[in-house]
């Protein structure tokens, strides 16, 4: 009896195999155009990104596709490499919309290449969804047709303006008494990284001692540091994409800069605990998800769950943090997802407005979208290096482990 029982059981799974496979079979192509920069400047993050998508697509077809109407649809991308070029990232979206026919569009890695597609998919009304574009000059365009799951950039650093602040009074000083030093890249993200930055000082009375702007894709900030030491603020920050981190870790180390509290953008990306080890330790870092957070969703399960098996289907990520470009990536894929079946038509103007109307749990946090296309439901979190490990400090409702201050 118990033979035949599991031979049945057996059978049955064989059947529903079987079956979920002929549903498949019958599930439609829907082609989504990207221009994505796999080469240049920006090839780290943009792998990372072409990852959290093509992880995104797979984890959606296994779990039945995306229905629309009576009919079942998986995603397919066409990539082309944008070169980390804005005119190339605009020309290739030309081509994706004229020659290939693309109507629904992921976006590239970067604000710059965003806003330069963004005005070839706005004067063609196809809709973009974007995770990597977060200067908030690109929501002040009037673009109806572009989407970014992610916080915007005058958030990234803030906060961490902020824990300068309450340290700064738990330990009997008066935050007009706090000191900020401030070098960030010349481009769309760090400048807008810069605003947030001195609006949260200034709200405190903090003194800026330093404020300085780094030529693009900088591989030397000595001078600056040699500033910093010799005027002593109480808190660093720097805004540069992965080279800026790596450079700042890397010759912060060098020269023996001494400040209570550092914060970078794109520690991840460029492996500072990886390349630089005990260097490291201490920095804040600035993230739009960790594995840590509670969010979860149909898709992906948790946080947690989305980091583990994502590490599963990349293992070059398991010895290190799963990147937030990766998640916010597969997070653009699964508002497309949630749009198209909302809106149960392919007309690409009802998809638009099915978009404009996203209220989305996910496993990368609440998305929802402002008339101007930003994200204005998840916050940003800060992770401290401790021991090598990335853990959420801020903000305290999201915090995992308690602050390491002063860091030297």
């Amino acid at each position: 009896m118990k033979v035949k029982k599991v031979l049945g059981l057996s059978v049955a799974s064989i059947v529903l195999l079987f079956a979920n496979s002929a549903v498949q079979a019958e599930c439609k192509e829907l082609v989504l155009g990207s221009a994505i920069s796999l080469t240049g400047k920006y090839a780290t993050n943009g792998v990372h990104t072409k990852n959290g998508y093509d992880f995104a697509i797979q984890k959606i077809k296994e779990a039945g596709g995306v229905k629309i109407g009576n009919e079942c649809h998986n995603f397919s991308v066409i990539y082309y490499d944008d070169e980390s070029k804005g005119d190339r990232g605009a020309t290739l979206a030309e081509r994706l919309i004229n020659q290939d026919k693309i109507q629904y569009m992921l976006g590239p890695y970067s604000s710059g290449l965003t806003k330069a597609i963004a005005s070839v998919t706005e004067k063609n009304q196809i809709p973009m969804v974007e995770a990597e574009g977060a200067s908030r000059s690109l929501f002040n365009q009037g673009y109806r047709y572009l989407f970014a799951v992610l916080s915007t950039s005058e958030q990234y650093l803030a906060s961490a303006i902020e824990l300068a602040a309450e340290r700064a009074e738990e330990s009997g000083m008066v935050t007009s008494d706090v000191k900020v030093a401030v070098a960030v890249e010349n481009d769309l993200f760090s400048l807008d990284i810069r605003a947030g930055v001195l609006e949260d000082a200034s709200k405190y009375g903090m003194q800026i001692v330093v404020d300085e702007e780094l030529p693009r894709n900088f591989s030397d900030m000595s001078a600056i540091l040699t500033k910093v030491k010799l005027l002593k603020p109480d808190v660093l920050v720097v805004s540069g994409y992965s080279k800026g981190a790596a450079t700042a870790v890397r010759q912060i180390e060098e020269q023996n800069v001494k400040v209570p509290m550092i914060a970078i953008t794109h520690c991840e990306s460029a492996d500072v605990v990886g390349n630089f080890g005990e260097a490291a330790n201490d920095i804040l870092c600035s993230t739009q998800w960790a594995e840590t957070l509670t969010y979860r969703d149909e898709i992906f399960g948790t946080a947690a769950n989305y980091d583990r098996e994502f590490k599963a289907a990349y293992p070059e990520y398991t010895e290190k943090t799963v990147p937030y470009q990766t998640a916010q990536a597969s997070a653009a894929v699964y508002v497309f997802k949630d749009a198209f079946e909302r809106a149960g038509t392919l007309d690409k103007e009802v998809v638009r407005d099915a978009l404009a109307e996203t209220d989305l749990a996910t496993f990368y946090g609440q998305i929802k979208f402002s008339e101007a296309g930003n994200n204005i439901a998840k916050p940003m979190v800060l992770r401290q290096i401790q021991d090598g490990q990335y853990n959420v400090v801020a903000p305290s409702a999201f915090a995992s482990h308690a602050l390491n201050w002063p860091r030297n």
